[in-house]
């Protein structure tokens, strides 16, 4: 998944250490009325895709919604600061994609289409109307694809620490390099795992705390199913897709590593980043209060359109 890696974004750029960088009694829905705002209610509806149940939170009370969907080996827990400060004024839908967290684990594909399927579902199944799709890391292209096949129901689009240098060409080695570091994870996952985020992915100033309990979530994953997503996320051509897409991006990066959009202006495709500063590729709980004031503009501006 091209959007899992925070230092050069795409798996397609890792350096090979960083080539496994390379390498989210009654129906209740955020369209019932009976909601109280910013509290998760204990009766919800199950979500299944094709027999897989899609765990998830369901916040507060409006006609627009945010669907967050985590990252790689991570879980809908991440987005917990965003649900409460959200959760007061819009509805707020937090997934755990299936394999992670709660959600099922009874399939065999871990693809950006399974997962883009997955989000239809919850879109379909919830009734949602109004959805802006937030997507962390590799999740980028997992929310843009959920939104070309919803336009009538996805209003905006917000990557997370991804879409770093969409477009850059590949080197002829990468599938290679690529490959290898898969391998090497399927032999040595906990290891490989926690060298490549400490490396790559945490910042000077990522905490001793948040940094043992990213580690703790990733070593505790079906290593099979986990690895399997990095191998199978990594074809999506993301400038077609985005041409495809029509709308504006919307990007909440760290600022520790650039964001290269020359292949997407390139392309005149609309976009627009926002930063934060100084933290790893972690930011909505390494500086959440940063991370959801600038959340609140590309909120703000997407309803503005």
């Amino acid at each position: 998944m091209q959007q899992l890696i925070q230092k050069g974004d795409s798996m397609k750029n890792l350096s090979y250490l960083a080539a496994i960088t390379l390498v989210t009694l009654s129906i209740t829905s955020c369209n019932n009325q009976l909601k109280t705002s910013a509290i998760a209610k204990a009766e919800k509806p199950a979500i299944h895709n094709q027999g897989v149940n899609i765990a998830y939170t369901d916040t507060g009370n409006n006609d627009t919604t945010l669907l967050f969907v985590h990252g790689w080996a991570i879980n809908k827990s991440y987005w917990a600061d965003q649900a409460a400060y959200f959760g007061k004024r819009y509805c707020v839908v937090a997934i755990d994609l299936p394999g992670f967290g709660e959600s099922g684990k009874n399939r065999d594909k871990w693809g950006t289409p399974q997962y883009s399927s997955d989000i239809d579902s919850v879109i379909r199944q919830l009734d949602l109307k109004k959805v802006i799709l937030i997507g962390h890391s590799m999740s980028g292209d997992i929310v843009l694809q959920a939104a070309i096949d919803n336009p009538d129901k996805v209003i905006g689009v917000v990557g997370v620490d991804n879409f770093k240098n969409t477009g850059q060409p590949q080197s002829p080695n990468a599938k290679k390099e690529i490959a290898a570091a898969i391998a090497e994870m399927r032999s040595n996952f906990k290891s490989i795992s926690a060298q490549w985020f400490n490396q790559q992915l945490f910042s000077k100033t990522t905490s001793g705390a948040i940094k043992k309990r990213i580690l703790n979530d990733v070593a505790h994953n079906d290593t099979t199913i986990a690895v399997n997503a990095l191998e199978q996320g990594d074809d999506f051509d993301e400038l077609s897709k985005l041409q495809q897409y029509k709308k504006k991006l919307y990007l909440i990066n760290s600022d520790i590593t650039p964001t290269d959009t020359k292949y997407i202006a390139a392309k005149k495709i609309p976009f627009q980043v926002y930063y934060t500063h100084g933290t790893g590729h972690f930011a909505m709980v390494e500086s959440p209060d940063e991370f959801n004031e600038n959340l609140d503009k590309v909120i703000e501006d997407i309803k503005q359109k």
